[in-house]
């Protein structure tokens, strides 16, 4: 599996697994994935084999508490076909690194509260959950949140 940051060209492929992964009404509009993948404190990853995208993710940098040291992780996703395989995890620790390189020192996201297999996938990387936000997701499904500190640089 080849691991590498985002490039314009890799957009249609990147909302073709968004389509697949989510639902509408719980999946980004391409407008705003497209707004995501090239926002300027962004990192966004790319995992392929054979020139087939198998998942990406996408952090979001400087934004929130402390001092404006926190990332978001706007999501992680992996092809149906390439799930159990680490690329989940892999992804998460690519964009750690890219946040943490940008002097992050909190990481947080919401996952949809019925979403095991990402909340294992968190909770499997020290993500702990902080908080619960009833009606955050459409048809008001309940969002978890959670949080990982990391070490400072």
């Amino acid at each position: 599996m080849l691991y590498r940051p985002y490039k314009a060209e890799d957009f249609a492929a990147l909302y073709a697994l968004e389509e697949a992964c989510f639902d509408h009404p719980f999946r980004f509009s391409a407008g705003y994935l497209r707004r995501l993948v090239t926002h300027p404190r962004a990192s966004a990853w790319i995992a392929e084999e054979d020139g087939v995208l198998a998942g990406f993710a996408i952090v979001r940098c400087g934004n929130g508490e402390p001092e404006g040291r926190a990332a978001y992780i706007e999501t992680i996703e992996v092809s149906q076909n390439w799930r159990g395989r680490g690329i989940g995890g892999e992804l998460m620790r690519r964009i750690e690194v890219s946040a943490q390189a940008a002097g992050a020192i909190l990481l947080w996201l919401h996952v949809d509260a019925e979403n095991a297999a990402a909340i294992r996938l968190y909770e499997a990387h020290g993500y702990v959950r902080e908080d619960r936000k009833e009606g955050f997701y459409p048809k008001g499904r309940a969002a978890l949140v959670y949080a990982k500190r990391m070490n400072a640089r």
